[in-house]
């Protein structure tokens, strides 16, 4: 007999959140669009850029549900029914399609799952109009599947980028269930907020995998993450009531501002200073937003002591993860300030070096190299960096990411 899974109490949620959540699947045409469609109610494929499971386009609830009110007075309200994390037609298709993945299948027969194994797939186009309630997993359904998917975050048994795939591709399919049932309540929050985490964390795990395709692969998650953070400040905006902001709101939006490091990135097309406007004056005045906007000044001013002085003493793990594929830039710009700005061929001791750039001797060394700059080392066998190398040039691995010292306290 196939098992059905039942509720789970949502840790985050508030003494009030049973009764939001019973009446959080009915439409709010006024409050809160998350339904991504045309006229006759379909969604379109994936590789429409204006067409998404989800928000990507940041601006508020408000602007949104106003946009659409036309066009969504005809559709169903949808609540669905289906038991299992995957529903059972589709469970029995894959099977015979031999669609599983590693994870899914039972005993490791790639025709055989079962009900515990199997998570419904994300689908490029779907009908609203004619998808089946059973197709669709209720909100209970949909909390304790993502539970499970996030399981594999500390799975060893394969490489990272294989649980990534699984695990990016299933909780997309569980944002388009949250959207087609217009489910905006708290718990819909708590799962964005996981699922953010989720794509930020992969941000740091994906720079040490080696595959050939692993530069889509980060684009594809970056581009994912910036539509699930978009669409969680919407929700935020749905749920807000006078001048309060969620517990969570000013860690999530310090993520936004760090995505925007890159040389003139905006990660959802619409300027940071237009943003700003838009948040609460609580959320812009936290420590969270203040570190940002301190590293997002310190990297473009190019004053590479406070920047990594700063990440290592006030980023958390999860703002770490957005900043570090930048360290090895900042790097790059102060080896370069150091062999190119002093006034006397003066060796710069490789013990000092190691500590202005949070990195160990052995990969500084690795690093110096990379830059075309070779070591000295005196009789007593210390090293030192000769300034005025006119050898220096940018590494050709650019992208190789060197350890950054005291990461342990990152991590735990």
């Amino acid at each position: 007999m196939e098992k059905s899974y039942r509720h789970r109490p949502n840790p985050s949620s508030s003494s009030s959140s049973s009764s939001s959540s019973s009446s959080s699947t009915h439409f709010r045409s006024q409050k809160f669009r998350s339904n991504p469609t045309t006229k006759d109610g379909k969604f379109t494929k994936y590789n429409n850029p204006n067409a998404r499971e989800d928000f990507v386009k940041p601006r508020r609830a408000s602007q949104q549900a106003q946009q659409h009110v036309d066009d969504s007075s005809n559709l169903p309200v949808l609540l669905g029914t289906c038991p299992f994390m995957c529903p059972v037609a589709e469970r029995t298709q894959r099977e015979r399609l031999r669609d599983l993945a590693v994870f899914e299948r039972l005993d490791g027969n790639p025709r055989k799952t079962s009900s515990d194994l199997a998570v419904k797939k994300f689908c490029r186009t779907i009908s609203i109009r004619d998808m089946p309630t059973s197709d669709l997993r209720p909100l209970p359904v949909l909390e304790d599947t993502l539970d499970y998917l996030l399981s594999f975050l500390d799975s060893s048994e394969h490489p990272f980028e294989v649980v990534h795939d699984f695990i990016f591709d299933r909780t997309r399919s569980i944002r388009q269930d949250l959207s087609m049932q217009n489910i905006d309540n708290e718990k819909a929050i708590y799962m964005y907020e996981k699922m953010v985490r989720f794509h930020v964390m992969s941000l740091h795990k994906l720079q040490s995998c080696t595959n050939e395709n692993i530069s889509s692969v980060h684009y594809l998650n970056m581009e994912q993450l910036t539509k699930a953070l978009t669409t969680l400040f919407n929700l935020y905006d749905a749920n807000r009531s006078s001048e309060s902001i969620n517990e969570n709101e000013a860690e999530f939006h310090s993520f936004y501002v760090l995505l925007h490091l890159g040389s003139n990135s905006q990660p959802t097309g619409e300027s940071l200073s237009l943003w700003f406007r838009q948040v609460p004056i609580p959320i812009i005045k936290s420590k969270e937003m203040c570190f940002a906007r301190r590293i997002l000044r310190f990297f473009r001013m190019g004053n590479y002591k406070r920047f990594l002085l700063t990440t290592a003493a006030e980023a958390s793990f999860l703002q770490y993860c957005i900043i570090e594929p930048y360290i090895i830039e900042v790097r790059e710009l102060a080896l370069s300030c150091i062999n190119n700005g002093g006034y006397k061929l003066h060796p710069y001791p490789l013990t000092h070096l190691s500590k202005l750039l949070m990195m160990k001797e052995s990969d500084l060394v690795s690093f110096c190299g990379a830059c075309g700059l070779e070591m000295v080392t005196d009789e007593v066998g210390n090293k030192s960096l000769p300034s005025k190398q006119t050898t220096f040039c940018s590494p050709k691995g650019g992208s190789q990411s060197y350890g950054f010292l005291n990461l342990e306290p990152f991590e735990r």
